[in-house]
């Protein structure tokens, strides 16, 4: 993560505060999927970014409205961009989850499990 894009960090909290009072709305973790399953935040579903092709089959309606996150920030924004060329019109980009640069991260609840590298 650049500093620039350390300054200008969104509020994931305030995201998912919106987040939460849109109906019928999707947060969506574009990070990888073992990291989903060790951390996330809850309700939310997870695309990795190296798979958001799938969008389409898991997400037909292309006005459901997506809040986006990751970790840093920049994939989010990555798969902001690439859904919205891909027809959706009603995504929204939260930022990461990554306490940085005075941006106080996500502050809420997580789920998950303890996730164990595999033995060689």
């Amino acid at each position: 993560m650049s500093i620039l894009s350390c300054l200008f960090s969104l509020d994931i909290n305030r995201g998912l505060r919106d987040f939460h009072d849109t109906p019928g709305a999707i947060l969506l973790d574009v990070r990888p999927r073992y990291q989903h399953l060790r951390r996330r935040i809850p309700q939310s579903e997870n695309l990795p970014l190296e798979e958001l092709g799938q969008a389409r089959e898991r997400f037909p309606d292309r006005s459901v409205p997506l809040f986006v996150y990751a970790y840093g920030g920049d994939k989010s924004a990555k798969a902001a961009s690439q859904l919205k060329a891909m027809g959706y019109t009603n995504v929204r980009d939260i930022g990461g989850i990554k306490r940085c640069c005075g941006n106080r991260g996500y502050d809420g609840p997580v789920e998950g499990t303890r996730w164990q590298k595999p033995a060689p």
